[in-house]
């Protein structure tokens, strides 16, 4: 619970820090580091989700089948399939990674 708190607060701080900027500054400009940074954070948070979620929760780090189908997702990306059959085999190898480990 306390993981999609911290996650549900960093998305929130986000889009405050987002319409804060212009609020706070008029009509001036953002500072040219300010710009990128700003467009990265919402990439940055789902990163880091995806990465819990797939990696730990809350017992810890672990690797289970969902590593399997991650691996098989980047796989197929890699060779440029399209999006559904990405996602095919990723379901189709975390399924078999499940039948045949458990």
């Amino acid at each position: 619970m306390t993981v999609w708190l911290t996650i549900g607060l960093l998305a929130v701080g986000t889009f405050v820090i987002k319409g804060a900027g212009p609020a706070a500054l008029g009509r001036r400009e953002l500072p040219g580091w300010a710009l990128p940074v700003i467009a990265l954070l919402p990439a940055v948070l789902l990163s880091a989700l995806v990465a819990y979620d797939t990696f730990g929760g809350a017992e810890g780090f672990h690797v289970d089948a969902k590593l399997a189908g991650v691996g098989a997702a980047i796989a197929a990306v890699a060779l440029k399939a399209p999006m559904t059959v990405v996602l095919i085999a990723a379901a189709v190898v975390t399924a078999l990674t499940r039948l045949i480990v458990a």
